[in-house]
């Protein structure tokens, strides 16, 4: 299963309506927690996110509205009695109110520190890029490996059904018959998380081939001069972003408290800049489901697999 369940969206000042940050991503066996902000505790009570449930939390930097919920998630994770280690990434520098945060929760779990800079993989699948904020930040993209994808009519004419069908994923032949001759490439889906953060190179690398990317969308474009000044993205530029990496889903957050509730025009700036890609202003406790993974063409004989989907 993999689906984002989001846990709040506004910027530094939440509202009645928006919580401050808060993003529990759903991945098989993985629950990543993404900076939790302050009420991110009581607020996946009423998401029905279980503590148990988180396997990692990722910090792009520790201003307040991405990290003072972490006490109050570490404190229920200890006290529901959460056996597995949990691995904690945050930047190098920010690793003094991390230990501060840290400090005032409850102890009792198998917490793993992962300070970490520059750029590259943090963990199996997981990376971080830099960006460009006020303060050291970074962005994470989590991939899954390529695979590859049956033909069923290849399978059909080399004669290999049922268990024969495993047997060829796992040992990459069958007597004559290779895996390539009877597949083709599938690439991986990624996910991609980029907060706080002026234009830089470091986003446009994280929004690459995304299937669902998630962006802060801070400013509206009327009010560019202040997404400069402080160093955010407008909506306009989240969906630029987004078309210049073809990301297929687009979810804005991290909204201004200046725009109330309705942040329609956020996301008609950002859908105007990416034709292309499926726009979401996210809502508190909204549920966002990866999307199904798109077969490639069978570029042999031409024939469009994209339809047939896998979860």
């Amino acid at each position: 299963m993999r689906e984002l369940v989001v846990l709040g969206t506004a910027s530094q000042v939440p509202t009645r309506t928006r919580n401050h940050n808060g993003y529990f991503l759903r991945w098989d066996g993985e629950g990543l927690l993404f900076d939790p902000g302050e009420g991110t505790q009581r607020q996946m009570i009423h998401a029905g996110v279980a503590a148990t449930h988180i396997t990692r939390i990722c910090l792009t930097h520790v201003h307040g509205d991405h990290c003072y919920g972490l006490p109050g998630v570490l404190s229920r994770m200890a006290l529901d009695g959460v056996a597995h280690p949990v691995h904690l990434h945050y930047p190098v520098s920010g690793d003094q109110v991390v230990q501060a945060l840290v400090a005032v929760s409850s102890p009792g779990i198998d917490l793993r520190l992962h300070p970490h800079s520059g750029s590259g993989p943090v963990a199996d699948c997981l990376e971080i890029r830099p960006l460009r904020h006020r303060i050291e930040t970074y962005g994470y993209l989590l991939t899954e490996a390529d695979g590859r994808t049956f033909l069923p009519d290849r399978l059909r004419a080399a004669g290999i059904e049922g268990p024969d069908v495993g047997r060829l994923q796992r040992q990459g032949s069958l007597g004559a018959v290779a895996l390539e001759d009877v597949s083709i490439p599938r690439p991986g889906q990624r996910f991609a998380f980029i907060m706080d953060t002026a234009p830089c190179t470091g986003a446009e690398e994280l929004a690459v081939g995304t299937d669902l990317l998630v962006t802060e969308a801070t400013f509206s474009d009327d009010d560019g001069g202040l997404a400069q000044q402080y160093r955010h993205l407008t909506a306009g530029q989240a969906g630029e972003l987004a078309a210049s990496g073809k990301a297929r889903t687009l979810v804005l957050t991290h909204f201004s408290a200046r725009y109330g509730d309705d942040v329609s025009l956020l996301a008609e700036q950002a859908r105007a800049r990416a034709p292309g890609t499926t726009v979401i202003a996210a809502s508190d406790l909204e549920r966002i489901a990866v999307p199904r993974r798109r077969q490639p063409v069978r570029e042999a004989t031409g024939q469009d697999y994209g339809d047939k989907v896998k979860p």
